[in-house]
């Protein structure tokens, strides 16, 4: 299933953090550097639900963890900051490859699940289209819950009275 956020051209046209974020992963030609790894830039700030403190959130199809390792420290073990984690989410290890390039914070975030069918992404596109659903309040009122402290998924539980594990329950919607 195709979507807007298969290629990051829609940020051209967006809010100025958008197009900032669009001038950075061009310019430092990030999603290039991934390319053999199906790279989607996810999260908040493609579908403007950002706060100050939201990063760059880079997803990939990652099925041989060492050379995945081996190309982060390639292409950006020269970047501010660079920090790599393998924790293990819902029964998966994954890599998680968080670093600086201004004025972002980039997490690259690899594992051996197809990008489109990776939680993040998905969670996204849900996201996006219950923001279009349900306007411009709704979309005030995800931000308000985020700048609370509420991550992404439980702040759409949140504002949607859904019940139980957040992350599982937005898929439901």
């Amino acid at each position: 299933m195709s979507s807007q956020f298969d290629t990051i051209e829609y940020l051209q046209a967006g809010n100025p953090k958008q197009r900032l974020a669009y001038e950075m992963l061009k310019q430092n030609q990030i999603l290039g550097k991934l390319s053999k790894y199906d790279p989607l830039l996810a999260g908040t700030i493609p579908i403007g639900i950002d706060i100050e403190s939201s990063d760059l959130d880079i997803i990939c199809y990652c099925r041989e963890e060492e050379a995945f390792v081996k190309t982060i420290r390639q292409h950006f073990g020269g970047a501010a900051g660079l920090e790599l984690r393998f924790p293990e989410i819902r029964g998966k290890r994954c890599v998680v490859a968080q670093f600086q390039l201004a004025p972002f914070t980039v997490e690259v975030f690899g594992q051996d699940t197809p990008s489109r069918q990776q939680l993040a992404y998905r969670h996204m596109l849900i996201e996006h289209r219950l923001l279009q659903e349900h306007g411009e309040a709704f979309r005030q009122q995800i931000i308000a819950l985020k700048k609370q402290g509420y991550k992404t998924e439980p702040a759409f539980a949140k504002a949607l009275s859904l019940k139980g594990d957040p992350y599982l329950a937005l898929l439901r919607v």
